[in-house]
């Protein structure tokens, strides 16, 4: 369907995978149980933490703030998606669109600045390991993720009112399975210029900026750790970032992979659109399992949960 001259586009088609008819049933049931197991996840560490005393502590606070986002980073696409995989209408509003884009930038960009700042209290507290509570202090901690959230925010409502205040009549078919920057300006049949300056420059600044601080707040790491003399101090020290670390390499990985790599020209690119679609759930997934399995205090709280739930429907 195209939208030519003097014709207000009032929806956008999300091509999604429609070229690929054959498999939109198995991807609604794998995609609605993947995002049930996010759900309940990141629900349960935040039940954890918030039931659990010993785990009122600026790292746990910053991990809820992770589960919170990875709750409803999914939450801005997946719904969507699903009811297009089984609609022969996967048309989604020009307003609709808009808060799509708004809230997906909006909280994958906080995922950004608050894993730099998770990456700020692990060096804190493995280099400055005496002076950690009086640095890392309950003040400090709610800026730092006030900062991050309205950073986020900010960021994404710039790209927003950017992208939309293009002229759209080209086309209404969105190459993707959600509203993206480069997706919906791709559309636009007037200048672009304003909207991919912003994306490279202010995008690029603050991106690069959380990436240098999450990176050298690892060197620092790294090297302090190596200096520990006893094998054991080593273990314990790695052990109190490894989560972190572990979700930084899945998030960037991710990342780049999708964003980053070129398509391929031996495949489609509904075949491209389905490697995205995986890699936008599957990270939310997999951050609570890692922070589960890795820490040891994460397995005792969801231990005492279920056990105490258990014993009360007993």
């Amino acid at each position: 369907m195209d939208v030519y001259n003097l014709t207000t586009i009032t929806e956008f088609i999300l091509i999604g995978l429609s070229d690929l008819p054959e498999v939109r049933y198995p991807l609604f049931v794998i995609f609605a149980a993947i995002y049930q197991i996010t759900l309940l996840g990141n629900g349960a560490i935040l039940l954890a933490i918030g039931t659990e005393k010993k785990l009122r502590t600026p790292m746990y606070y910053f991990l809820a703030n992770l589960s919170l986002l990875d709750i409803f980073c999914p939450s801005a696409t997946v719904p969507k998606m699903l009811q297009n995989l089984l609609s022969e209408k996967q048309s989604i509003s020009f307003v609709g669109c808009a808060l799509q884009l708004f809230f997906l930038v909006a909280l994958a960009g906080t995922e950004v600045f608050l894993l730099s700042v998770m990456a700020y209290d692990r060096y804190v507290a493995i280099c400055f390991p005496l002076r950690y509570t009086l640095i890392m202090t309950k003040w400090l901690c709610v800026q730092l993720t006030a900062g991050t959230w309205a950073a986020g925010f900010l960021n994404s409502l710039l790209h927003t009112v950017f992208t939309f205040r293009l002229s759209f009549c080209k086309s209404n078919r969105v190459n993707q399975y959600y509203c993206d920057i480069p997706p919906v300006v791709a559309l636009s049949c007037s200048s672009t210029y304003v909207a991919e300056m912003l994306v490279l420059v202010v995008g690029g600044v603050l991106g690069i900026s959380a990436f240098l601080i999450t990176g050298i707040s690892y060197i620092y790491i790294i090297s302090t750790i190596l200096k520990i003399r006893s094998a054991e101090g080593k273990r314990k020290a790695f052990s109190t970032c490894a989560s972190h670390l572990l979700v930084v390499c899945l998030f960037y990985g991710t990342t780049i992979f999708t964003y980053i790599r070129p398509s391929s020209s031996h495949h489609s690119p509904a075949r491209d659109r389905l490697i995205s679609m995986l890699y936008g759930v599957i990270t939310p997934m997999l951050n609570p399992i890692i922070y589960s399995l890795r820490n040891t205090e994460v397995k005792g709280a969801l231990r005492k949960v279920l056990c105490h739930k258990t014993c009360f429907t007993k």
